[in-house]
């Protein structure tokens, strides 16, 4: 059964099997098939200055095995927009507590794709819209690739550029601030037919979690179209 994790310092402990190959997962990705050579690590890792203890990670995790994840870095802290690309924000680096940026997001090849079941990418971005929403979060950063912004677009995210388009190594990228509110989430809710909050909080129960609001989306008709 497929579960997207909430996995912070609080609960790391329980998700130490999962570590290892979330990096190396990244190593893949981001090095060997994107490549991104900066980034490369003779141990086949891909870990930054930045997967430090205020790191928040989702973990799309299917029978035990990982299939995605993503990071997720308070800007009060370092971040990638901060300490690498402050350029790319022509008012400078947002530092709010209300909120975050977010960085790695991937899925594992085979898991792409409507041919492999659930849209897996689409529930990371509902999931960590639902995590931004329990936390008490406005908003999410991002520093990106161009040809995400309709991506974003087509699922419903609200994507704010903070600056322009820059190319860097080879590749056109911007910084965006995505709002995180309760509309957006229900909307990503009922593309993927959710009814009800689908994170994964496990050894988080002293966490103080904002509650959620009211999820009335019907579940996706199963009765054939009309003639």
């Amino acid at each position: 059964m497929l579960e997207i994790h909430v996995v912070r310092k609080d609960n790391r402990h329980l998700y130490q099997e999962y570590f290892d190959p979330y990096f190396r997962w990244r190593h893949e990705i981001y090095v060997k098939q994107r490549k991104w050579m900066a980034l490369d690590r003779p141990d086949g890792r891909e870990i930054d200055q930045f997967d430090t203890e205020d790191a928040v990670y989702l973990f799309a995790i299917d029978n035990g095995q990982l299939i995605g994840g993503m990071r997720a870095l308070p800007t009060l802290a370092p971040t990638l927009m901060s300490d690498i690309f402050p350029y790319l924000n022509i008012r400078g680096p947002i530092r709010r507590s209300d909120v975050y940026e977010l960085s790695r997001i991937f899925v594992i090849p085979e898991r792409r794709g409507e041919h492999a079941g659930p849209r897996v990418e689409m529930l990371l971005l509902t999931a960590i819209m639902e995590y931004g929403i329990s936390v008490g979060l406005t908003g999410f950063t991002i520093v990106l690739e161009s040809w995400w912004l309709p991506r974003f677009e087509r699922c419903g995210w609200k994507a704010h550029p903070l600056g322009l388009p820059q190319m860097i190594d080879g590749m056109s990228v911007l910084a965006v601030l995505v709002d995180c509110d309760d509309t957006t989430w229900k909307s990503l809710c009922s593309q993927i037919g959710l009814t009800r909050p689908t994170l994964t909080w496990r050894g988080l129960a002293g966490i103080n979690r904002l509650a959620l609001p009211e999820i009335s989306i019907p579940a996706p008709s199963t009765a054939p179209p009309a003639q």
